[in-house]
């Protein structure tokens, strides 16, 4: 009798944290970068005035022929370069969760993030 007890509440628990994560998720924005216009030169400033949140989800959509998302660290993003270690989004269509803290992208195709194809989110 105490085992079934014992996985009882196990299971109750489980209800529990799936429930709350749900609420979790439920409570996070997406965000469509670049707005009707997408990700495309010139969204650089489009982050700004906007309050991001951890777990707040980017959507960049684009072309895929003629652009990618490159989520880059702050030296990479000033310089507009990509490194080997950095992670690389072609769907065009690309879903990125935020963590906390600041979030860096750029397209790596050349020219395209010194024409504005860039942006720095910070969540609070």
């Amino acid at each position: 009798m105490a085992r079934a007890g014992s996985v009882c509440i196990a299971v109750i628990g489980l209800v529990l944290a799936v429930c709350c994560t749900e609420i979790l998720v439920a409570g996070a924005t997406e965000w469509t970068v670049g707005d009707s216009k997408g990700w495309s030169f010139g969204v650089a400033g489009w982050e700004n005035g906007k309050a991001f949140s951890a777990g707040d989800v980017l959507v960049f959509n684009y072309d895929t022929m003629m652009h990618n998302v490159v989520q880059v660290d702050q030296a990479g993003y000033d310089a507009c370069t990509a490194g080997a270690g950095d992670t690389t989004h072609t769907s065009g269509n690309d879903k990125i969760t935020l963590a906390a803290g600041k979030a860096f992208f750029i397209c790596s195709f050349p020219g395209h993030c010194a024409n504005g194809m860039k942006i720095a989110v910070a969540t609070k």
